[in-house]
């Protein structure tokens, strides 16, 4: 059962399909304003209409967010908030699955620029908005495959080894790092912003049509069927992490893996637990995207 916030506003990647749509119409149900970001603003913009339809009060804002572009990241940031309303949260949950080898404008590889850099780069510029906000937090989704995940710093844009399945879990594993060291990061400021982590269990969403092949796009799909949650179910571990009094360094989770999900907090398992591990990354993030989240200078806005 969640204990609820005051009503806020609400910035939610990956807002127009699947886990993110699911968390954006419940955050609304609640009374929430929120901010959908979007790869492709006519779809988020029917998505809007939808919700509207469906919640003719609901306050809901669209704007354009490509996460593996870090200059579509910053003008994103700029929009948002050059409109001076308050941002309460920030719910980074918009991902990839990755296909074949791809790199992002900047010449990162694509499923670790979306995933985590992305997210790395938003989080550092509307942090200072944030720490002027009702209860601020920022929400980072992993999956509980980040205990899988490797990150070889020697070879980060995949130039000699490559493979979906691997690019996907280390970026799930670089997630959950990034919101553990943000935390760390935030106490050591005394900051009001709290960093949290969410992770959906298996969930049916559109995210096995960008298997590499037609066979794992079949069996991702099948998976999801047998094992998998419906998006709604999924999306309750990320709005319970929004919206409920919890202590930032905490994982949410579905709780059982089969029928509905009832979150519950989740241990963090190696590798995640590492903060040798999550400073290097943490480094390395924040050269690659000319971003620092959380710097000293955020104790003073």
């Amino acid at each position: 059962m969640d204990t609820p916030t005051a009503i806020r506003r609400i910035v939610v990647t990956g807002a127009s399909s699947g886990l993110g749509l699911a968390a954006t119409r419940e955050l609304a149900r609640r009374g929430n304003a929120v901010v959908l970001a979007v790869r492709d603003p006519a779809k988020g913009a029917a998505v809007r209409r939808d919700l509207l339809a469906e919640l003719p009060a609901a306050d809901l804002d669209v704007h354009r967010l490509d996460l593996g572009d870090l200059d579509s990241v910053r003008a994103f940031a700029d929009a948002v908030l050059a409109d001076g309303r308050p941002i309460d949260a920030l719910l980074n949950n918009a991902g990839i699955g990755g296909g074949r080898r791809t790199l992002s404008p900047q010449g990162n590889e694509l499923v670790f620029a979306t995933n985590h850099l992305g997210h790395f780069a938003l989080t550092g510029l509307l942090l200072p908005r944030l720490a002027t906000g009702t209860d601020p937090r920022v929400v980072t989704v992993s999956s509980a495959l980040y205990r899988l995940g490797r990150i070889d710093f020697a070879d980060l844009t995949a130039a000699t080894r490559y493979s979906q399945p691997r690019a996907y879990v280390g970026s799930k594993l670089a997630n959950a790092l990034f919101g553990l060291e943000l935390e760390r990061r935030l106490r050591a400021l005394d900051s009001p912003v709290r960093s949290l982590l969410a992770h959906p269990g298996t969930a049916r969403t559109a995210m096995p049509t960008s298997a590499p092949t037609a066979a794992a796009r079949t069996v991702g799909r099948l998976f999801g069927l047998l094992m998998g949650r419906s998006a709604d179910s999924g999306a309750a571990p990320l709005v319970h992490a929004v919206v409920a009094d919890l202590p930032g360094a905490t994982m949410v989770g579905p709780g059982p893996r089969r029928g509905p999900a009832r979150p519950e907090v989740e241990p963090i398992r190696r590798p995640a637990d590492d903060p040798d591990l999550a400073r290097r990354l943490w480094e390395v993030s924040a050269e690659l995207t000319g971003v620092q989240p959380a710097a000293p200078t955020t104790r003073a806005l």
